[in-house]
């Protein structure tokens, strides 16, 4: 599929999607985080040797990091963001700049991220793939 013209309507709705994801992320908000993804979404992290299947198998690595690890997400900062329209998928793009707070400290992460959303009828724009890559 080629990429379409996006209308500015819909290219705002995106970014406002998108937007809410990175807010949601940024107060370590996990229940509006999660509610901005699909059910089926996919997930897939330079941090982890394996695919994320299901917005639910996130949910439970999240938790651990948060028990093992003492994860807790300090800001999350959106820079570089670019739309591409595929009909009803749309391809946000951006670069990432995060703040997490471990047991070891504060740490920063660099990082890109895709974002793939899907226009669903009486949801709006909806989080059906994410994919970070760490930024050297």
């Amino acid at each position: 599929m080629n990429e379409q013209t996006m209308d500015s309507d819909s290219e705002i709705a995106v970014k406002a999607a998108a937007a809410r994801i990175v807010a949601a992320f940024a107060r370590h908000d996990r229940e509006a985080y999660f509610a901005c993804f699909a059910p089926a979404a996919t997930f897939v992290f330079h941090n982890l040797p394996h695919r994320l299947e299901t917005r639910e198998e996130y949910v439970r690595e999240w938790q651990r990091w948060e028990t093992e690890d003492g994860f807790h997400v300090e800001s999350c900062l959106s820079t570089g963001q670019r739309v591409q329209s595929f009909g009803d998928i749309t391809v946000f793009t951006h670069s990432v700049s995060t703040v997490i707070g471990t047991k070891q400290g504060k740490v920063t992460l660099n990082e890109r991220e895709t974002i793939v959303f899907q226009s669903r009828a009486g949801q709006g724009w909806i989080a059906v793939h994410e994919h970070l890559s760490a930024v050297d």
